[in-house]
């Protein structure tokens, strides 16, 4: 996959299994992550560079990208502009 413009895609944490206290969470309860590891990097928009790099593990707004199922994976695709912070 090579995403085009200012685009990135992440490959999204695995969902909580578990409170903090032992609690098993339904899946119809769990919260959907908003954490991931960046996959795959655009060249960027208008001659500006992108700031995030294959292998950045990076937090991002709830309702941000697109969702992709490809080879068996769950993606998100997103702009650079959707990462909140670089971890």
């Amino acid at each position: 996959m090579k995403p085009i413009n200012d685009r990135v895609v992440v490959k999204p944490a695995p969902a909580e299994e578990k409170t903090s206290g032992g609690i098993i969470i339904p899946d119809t309860a769990k919260e959907k992550p908003q954490r991931g590891e960046i996959v795959a990097v655009g060249p960027g928009k208008d001659g500006n560079l992108m700031t995030v790099q294959v292998g950045d593990v990076v937090l991002y707004g709830k309702y941000a990208g697109q969702e992709l199922h490809h080879e068996g994976s769950d993606y998100l695709i997103m702009r650079e502009d959707d990462i909140l912070i670089v971890l």
